[in-house]
């Protein structure tokens, strides 16, 4: 049953009430999720106007998602009968739907505090989420907390914020998550996947000599620290590929906060690094007040755009970036108009993002998206409803990878936020969902290593799936009790594949800069899937959508192991890397030819 079931008359809604509020006046409210201390890097400021709306999203349960990771296990298994079966978006929708309780709880629920659930400002396909404009000071009540205007020093932002939020008893069962609520998390705070390696960018490179072709037998030792689109077509092997399926065959990328892809600086960078594809263009895509200012292009857009596009061996196929980028409505006073006309944007990662990708009836083959959190700044409701998410979007076909991270097992003191103040390892999310393909970082070539910052470990959140049990046994049993107690053994273990994430050339405002970090290995990666995607395609197969049961099956030969090059962290020396899987480089670099064998 989806959300039409909303669709109420003003008599019956109004017939409703007096049974609602006999049902909620009287219902304990519980804690649904509370922070004992203010999350990191966090301060209270203010109280918010009690007139300043909310974009309220409610995440209710879905009703079938056990039988949704199942199909998606099913379709994503290179040996199960039903592989590459992807789901419709409507099939989707049937699993993902709440249970018709659920539907009728938070309706009657919803009509207690005086909101017509008619009135709803967006409803999921599947009618599993739902998003309301209300009033802070409503949202206080039904929600039994208080709001408050936070304030980052470091990325200079306020959000509306909540230490805590209670729901009746009854309503846990019914409802996964609340949103803005306990999420402390926004874009802003996470643009550390990249960075400038160099102070003064080179501004005038020889284009012959960076874009002519690099023999993949004799890789250039320059390559390791200087990393052109003829090193990695040499590195992984795509310099003879020629995409044929162009017409259908696309690779999306996620874009944020104001950060463009700078339609010149493309073309810029054809000019110097890819000369055949010059006039090769990009689809932009706005989302939620996304902006696409080619005046102003932004480090990260123009990394992930460039390295997606570096590693083709023909740059036919499509590059859609889509820019959701989340409006601050403040030069350093707090986002919110103390009026009950205007809505701020939540700031929060993904769900905006996710949500209008699975309501499209299609999707691209390929994502790739550059940032990421420390798991624990992360409220376990928040985190699951999202990886379900990136799940519906793997059982449509979509293969999706994530960036590991820069911090290695964790950065700064590692302490944990959980009251008890203990230094351990640090997992990042989304990287440690299981339903994504987090990609490490290496350097330097013939061979290349594990790179010291490459983000690497055991998630607390998320239970080791089965498709790397094996794997990662090998690895623990070699490891011993080194790290004992620093880490969960049990966790979805990443990353799964790695990639170079040192010396990317990118194109800035005409000049030409030296880019690191895992933003850089994780485009890498899905340009070669999107590849891989091309050519099952063109020989009327279907894409290889969730990938990590394929990788770490009959795939895993397909890739270069790296055994050398450690991350560490948390005051520690951190993993290293070795034979087989291992949690600095996962299984290693991709070989394109070899993978291409593979997956035919």
């Amino acid at each position: 049953m989806l959300w039409s079931a909303f669709v109420f008359g003003l008599a019956q809604f109004a017939a409703a009430k007096p049974l609602a509020s006999k049902r909620w006046a009287t219902a304990e409210p519980a804690v649904k999720h509370a922070w004992l201390e203010t999350p990191g890097g966090w301060e209270y400021h203010s109280a918010p106007s009690a007139d300043h709306l909310l974009e309220l999203r409610i995440g209710l349960k879905q009703d079938k998602i056990d039988e949704l990771i199942k199909a998606l296990y099913e379709v994503s298994d290179p040996v199960h009968h039903k592989y590459g079966q992807h789901l419709s978006k409507e099939e989707v929708d049937a699993l993902v739907a709440p249970h018709p309780d659920s539907i009728e709880a938070v309706e009657s629920w919803l009509q207690y505090h005086d909101i017509d659930p008619a009135n709803a400002h967006f409803r999921s396909g599947g009618g599993e989420w739902i998003t309301l404009h209300i009033p802070v000071g409503k949202a206080e009540k039904m929600l039994d907390t208080k709001y408050g205007v936070y304030y980052n020093s470091k990325s200079d932002e306020y959000i509306v914020r909540t230490m805590s939020y209670s729901l009746p008893q009854e309503l846990h069962s019914h409802i996964d998550v609340i949103t803005p609520t306990t999420y402390f998390g926004t874009m802003r705070a996470m643009r550390s996947t990249s960075f400038i390696q160099d102070a003064h960018p080179i501004t005038a490179l020889n284009s012959a000599s960076f874009a002519a072709e690099i023999s993949p037998l004799a890789v250039p030792a320059s390559c390791g620290s200087t990393v052109t689109p003829a090193c990695l077509r040499a590195m992984y092997n795509t310099t003879n590929y020629v995409p044929k399926a162009t017409a259908t065959n696309k690779l999306g990328i996620a874009g944020y906060l104001e950060e463009f892809a700078n339609d010149a600086d493309l073309q810029t960078f054809f000019s110097r690094f890819r000369t055949d594809a010059a006039g090769a263009k990009l689809t932009h895509i706005q989302l939620n007040g996304g902006l696409n200012d080619q005046t102003d292009p932004g480090v990260e857009a123009n990394l992930d755009v460039r390295k997606s596009l570096l590693s083709y061996g023909w740059t036919g196929l499509g590059v859609t970036l889509s820019c959701l980028n989340h409006r601050t409505d403040t030069g350093g006073s707090p986002p919110f108009i103390a009026d009950s006309a205007t809505t701020s944007n939540t700031n929060e990662p993904y769900l905006d993002w996710l949500n209008f990708v699975l309501n499209q009836t299609t999707v691209p083959q390929t994502f790739t998206t550059s940032y990421g959190d420390d798991e624990q700044t992360v409220p376990v409701d928040y985190a699951t409803s999202v990886c379900n998410l990136f799940a519906q979007l793997g059982a449509r076909g979509a293969s999706i990878m994530f960036s590991s991270g820069d911090e290695g097992v964790g950065a700064g003191s590692c302490r944990t936020n959980d009251g008890t103040n203990k230094v351990l390892f640090q997992p990042a999310f989304p990287a440690s969902c299981p339903f994504v393909t987090a990609v490490g970082g290496t350097t330097r070539v013939n061979p290349e290593v594990g790179i010291s910052f490459s983000g690497g470990g055991f998630s607390r959140y998320f239970s080791q799936p089965s498709y790397q049990t094996t794997a990662v046994s090998t690895f623990l049993t070699g490891l011993g009790t080194k790290f004992a107690g620093l880490y969960n053994a049990g966790g979805r273990a990443y990353p799964d594949v790695s990639a170079a994430s040192n010396g990317f050339q990118v194109v800035i405002s005409g000049r030409t800069s030296s880019v690191g970090g895992t933003s850089a290995s994780s485009p890498t990666v899905a340009a070669i899937v999107s590849l891989l995607n091309d050519f099952r395609i063109s020989e009327g197969k279907a894409p290889l959508g969730f990938l990590n049961p394929l990788i770490y099956s009959t795939a895993s030969t397909g890739f270069n192991d790296i055994v050398s090059g450690s991350n560490p962290g948390c005051g520690q020396t951190g993993f290293t890397a070795g034979a087989g899987w291992d949690p600095v480089t996962g299984w290693g670099t991709p070989d394109f030819l070899r993978l291409q064998a593979l997956v035919g």
